[in-house]
């Protein structure tokens, strides 16, 4: 009986998909550190959530602010799912991925779009990226734009410290944030 479900349901999402009718897909993948929920538009990758958020409650703000066409698709994110687990394995150093940026604008996705020019195994200061995008003033509006990065582990604001050398937050937790950096030997 599960077996006949999965498959009305892989089937219903890849017609909806084909008949342009999903406008959010999903899935949940496992990871070192914890779960995490992988969502798409036919744009690009739209959202990366820790367990710790709430995937429900996540779900009901793309809801929201996206589209109610939303259905759990492994389809659209087999090539986000296997570029994290490439970088969780230490095989990828960078994701090459089509991002939506829909739920970012103004400086905060100024921000967030100069975040991958942080290389992998190096980190910055709040303030060093806040002269990175132009405005060395925005310090405190670079730790916003990094709490507010709806793509974290893939739009790397875990590289983004505090200028003692402190983590800072970080949207997955303190554990996750140290657990990246240490992935990448920059911690």
């Amino acid at each position: 009986m599960t077996d006949d479900l999965t498959t009305l349901h892989t089937d219903l999402a890849a017609r909806a998909d084909a008949a342009g009718l999903l406008d959010v897909a999903y899935r949940i993948v496992d990871s070192p550190i914890g779960a995490l929920l992988l969502a798409a538009t036919p744009t690009g990758l739209v959202r990366v959530a820790f367990e710790r958020e709430g995937f429900d409650d996540v779900l009901d703000a793309l809801a929201a602010k996206i589209s109610p066409r939303i259905l759990a698709s492994s389809e659209r994110l087999a090539i986000a799912a296997t570029q994290l687990d490439d970088y969780f394995a230490g095989r990828r150093r960078h994701f090459d991925l089509p991002i939506d940026h829909t739920l970012s604008s103004g400086f905060r996705l100024d921000v967030q779009r100069h975040l991958p020019d942080i290389d992998y195994g190096h980190t910055m200061s709040y303030a060093q990226v806040a002269e990175l995008v132009g405005n060395p003033k925005a310090v405190r509006a670079v730790g916003t734009a990094c709490a507010t990065n709806p793509h974290p582990v893939v739009v790397p604001c875990h590289r983004v410290l505090r200028a003692d050398g402190g983590l800072g937050g970080y949207l997955g937790g303190a554990e996750a944030k140290r657990a990246l950096l240490t992935l990448e030997g920059a911690a």
